[in-house]
């Protein structure tokens, strides 16, 4: 019977790459769309780009604990990354629904 071994200690270094790949990718998603509308930039839109990308970096931190620190082996480390994929996604949906349903702009 193998001991119980405890999970690698938190370094903040480490969770800094999931962290900036988390709010970068939404970030430049959302810069996109608001240089691709006609009104280049209007004051409600610091509310999205502000809220979406600090949400997707959480995403991204929950998906590094999930496939990398909590479940690092085998098939629970599969399940683990496709079942914090999902959840980033959903996230970051949820997120842009609530912030542009609030800023009044979610047709």
């Amino acid at each position: 019977m193998n001991p119980l071994t405890s999970p690698p200690p938190i370094r903040t270094k480490d969770l800094l790459l999931p962290a900036v790949l988390g709010l970068v990718l939404p970030t430049v998603w959302l810069v996109f769309l608001a240089l691709a509308n006609e009104n280049i930039f209007q004051p409600w839109m610091y509310l999205p780009l502000t809220l979406i990308p600090l949400s997707g970096s959480a995403g991204a931190i929950f998906f590094y604990f999930m496939g990398f620190h909590w479940f690092p082996h085998g098939t629970k480390k599969l399940i683990a990354i496709i079942f914090s994929s999902i959840l980033y996604f959903i996230i970051l949906w949820l997120t842009s629904v609530f912030i542009f349903n609030y800023t009044g702009h979610w047709h």
